[in-house]
């Protein structure tokens, strides 16, 4: 179960969702959102780590962005 769930997942969400690094996540975001990274930082969920970057945009709105790690 816990493979099909992977492979739905993996079949909708864009490959820059998931990163190895802290740092390569920053980047992915800031790019995707063409924003300036304000905080990076990793929480563990369950059994997974998930990266929390929060930026913000060049009209100055704040995102929250979470990016699953890749282990």
């Amino acid at each position: 179960m816990k493979k099909l769930v992977l492979i739905l997942l993996l079949s909708v969400l864009p490959l820059t969702a998931f990163a190895q690094s802290l740092d390569e996540a920053a980047r992915q975001a800031a790019r995707q959102y063409n924003a300036k990274v304000l905080s990076a930082h990793t929480e563990q969920s369950g059994n997974s780590k998930v990266h929390v970057i929060k930026l913000i945009t060049s009209d100055g709105v704040v995102k929250t962005v979470r990016i699953q790690a890749r282990e």
